[in-house]
């Protein structure tokens, strides 16, 4: 061939097909492969064609790049090809336009094959196609691609990449896929085009209905504005496949809120075209035994999420804190999900200190709004939910008056949830649930029991079992609550404090049943229980005491257990003193060999705080 400056050598895009080549023509290609008879090369990833041995120039190995002329093409779509060894040359790229679809006219289109623009949001390899999980401003769909088995296809392709994929579609066990012919990742204009289209989109389907709440609640419209935040952050995460790991405190109260928000979530994963397995991957609810989010909580969740990202190409999560996250003890681990610029959101009643918004996308409490933890996490997350997917309503409207009684609410939305259910599940049922939920959980220990839980608060849609099941775990409660009570009652000791109130005092470490239900908290809070209907009337006070660990229940009196904790830590040197909770509920730990001490000084603070008038 003569060395001419105006040799033009054509690239074919990647969206061409063989309608785009002609005979004649030069164009860049890639080796592919070899037979006795010559070597196989793409155009692109479409076109294919092959090189006689006797049209060869030069050795090649997989994957070289080559330069061919195109002799002829056949009626079966076969293409002749000839190397070709250009001297001076330009290159120019042949484009043809196909017009993209999106991902929720798929359903339309079986069998036929279409142009899709979206964002890689996972790339799963299986010992099969690698499964590229696509996100555009109306869905989510998988598309396969094939190399050979178990090999991955287009590794230059990454997740958060913008991408065109060229493929048929097709229904693979009763889900919509593309098998891809094509995938190439988009120049910086292009992404930045289709990115933009697709935020915009997404950030206003996202956007959550600006519904009612089931009840009145002067505090809960105050918490509108962040409730509607938190519910669009967690809907954007569904529509862009971010996992969701939601941690939440294992009592009735945490666990309420948590089934909420989970039926919620997992409702809207179908709904937007999700895999039916995506809800086992993408979201995860992991009880935590402490009203916060401790060091071993967050060394879990991002040990599983870095394994996940770097096995299954998935993002990131998005941590939902629920019942805890409010407070000083949980920035240890904030600081932790930092290093990894995991978004945390918290909603939450215990008591909040202002430090940890500087951590948090978004931050749902009733103290930012003058209520207080009357308003249960079980109401503020069953709204929430309502606002992620509204069709969940009849599946949990009656969770609120579940967690009111279970946490002991006093505050007059308790009533008002109560009374909106009353005919389906009246007061004395509700208090049986949520019984049936601290007892259950217990011997979970970190476990979700996704399915029993369910059933304990009749989201399966089986009532007969529900009811049966309910009714045991209740005698199993009561039947241990009795015994540990039992034994523990003739060793509670009294005294009367400087400000009226009566005290109540429980060693739980050597008048207990350790390691069986109920646990030092629940037991407590039964001894607490039994003396303040003795003593109707008066304030009342009980401490379970361990050998690092005090638990506070307080009736009457008009406590700051938070504040108390940080006058113990400023006032006793060498006392390790930490905790926290509600105003008038709460936890302290402490250093065993100081226990006589912090106890003796908390006893005297407690005396010192003003009775209810």
């Amino acid at each position: 061939m003569d060395n001419a400056t105006d040799e033009i050598v054509y690239r074919l895009g990647a969206t061409c097909g063989i309608e785009d080549v002609e005979e004649g023509k030069t164009y860049e290609a890639r080796v592919q492969g070899f037979a006795n008879f010559g070597t196989f090369v793409q155009l692109n990833d479409r076109v294919k064609g092959l090189v006689h041995k006797s049209n060869q120039k030069q050795d090649h190995r997989e994957r070289d790049p080559i330069i061919v002329r195109v002799l002829s093409i056949r009626r079966n779509g076969n293409i002749d090809l000839e190397e070709v060894t250009p001297g001076i040359y330009r290159t120019q790229t042949v484009t043809t336009h196909i017009p993209p679809v999106r991902l929720t006219d798929l359903g339309q289109k079986i069998g036929r094959s279409v142009m899709v623009e979206g964002e890689i949001a996972q790339i799963k390899q299986t010992s099969g196609p690698t499964i590229f999980t696509i996100v555009d401003e109306t869905g989510t769909e998988n598309a396969a691609a094939f190399v050979e088995a178990g090999v991955r296809a287009y590794p230059e392709a990454m997740v958060g990449d913008i991408v065109g994929i060229l493929g048929e579609v097709m229904k693979r066990n009763n889900q919509l896929q593309i098998e891809v012919a094509s995938l190439s990742v988009l120049d910086e204009d292009d992404a930045a085009r289709v990115r933009m289209r697709i935020n915009d989109a997404l950030d206003e389907r996202a956007e959550p209905d600006d519904i009612p709440f089931l009840i009145e609640s002067a505090v809960l419209e105050r918490l509108r504005p962040e409730m509607r935040k938190i519910a669009k952050i967690i809907r954007k995460a569904v529509f862009t496949a971010q996992p969701i790991v939601l941690r939440h405190h294992a009592d009735a109260d945490g666990i309420s809120a948590a089934v909420a928000v989970e039926a919620a979530v997992t409702g809207l994963m179908r709904e937007s075209g999700a895999d039916f397995d995506a809800e086992n991957y993408l979201f995860k609810r992991a009880p935590s035994k402490a009203p916060f989010y401790e060091i071993e909580d967050v060394t879990r969740d991002l040990d599983y999420a870095t394994k996940d990202n770097v096995r299954f190409g998935q993002k990131m999560p998005l941590i939902l804190m629920m019942d805890n996250g409010s407070t000083e003890e949980d920035e240890p681990s904030y600081r932790m999900a930092r290093v990894y610029d995991l978004p945390i959101v918290v909603v939450d009643h215990h008591h909040p200190d202002e430090s940890v918004d500087r951590f948090l996308q978004a931050h749902v409490n009733p103290y930012h709004a003058g209520g207080d933890f009357g308003i249960t996490a079980g109401m503020l997350g069953t709204e929430i939910a309502r606002f992620i997917h509204p069709p969940v309503e009849d599946r949990i409207r009656h969770i609120p008056a579940v967690a009111g009684v279970g946490d002991r609410s006093e505050a007059p939305e308790r009533e008002k949830y109560l009374a909106l259910v009353a005919r389906e599940y009246p007061e004395e049922h509700c208090k049986e649930i949520a019984l049936a939920l601290d007892y259950e959980q217990f011997w979970l220990r970190f476990n979700d029991g996704r399915e029993i839980v369910k059933d304990i608060l009749n989201l399966n849609n089986s009532y007969e079992r529900h009811r049966n099941l309910v009714a045991l775990l209740v005698q199993e409660a009561n039947a241990a609550i009795d015994e540990q009570l039992r034994a523990s009652m003739p060793h509670v000791t009294e005294q009367l404090l400087e400000n009226g109130a009566r005290l109540f005092a429980l060693d739980v470490e050597i008048y207990a049943h350790r390691f069986t239900f109920p646990p030092p908290g629940k037991t407590s809070g039964e001894v607490h229980d039994r003396f303040c209907r003795k003593h109707a009337g008066n304030a009342v006070v009980t401490l379970g005491i361990g050998p690092d660990f005090a638990v506070i229940r307080s009736r009457g009196v008009l406590l700051n257990i938070p504040r108390m904790v940080r006058e113990l830590r400023e006032e006793i040197d060498g006392g390790g003193v930490n905790g926290g909770g509600h105003l008038v509920v709460g936890s302290i730990k402490f250093v065993e060999g100081m226990r006589d001490v912090v106890v003796a000084r908390l006893i005297e603070k407690i005396g010192e705080y003003p009775l209810e008038p």
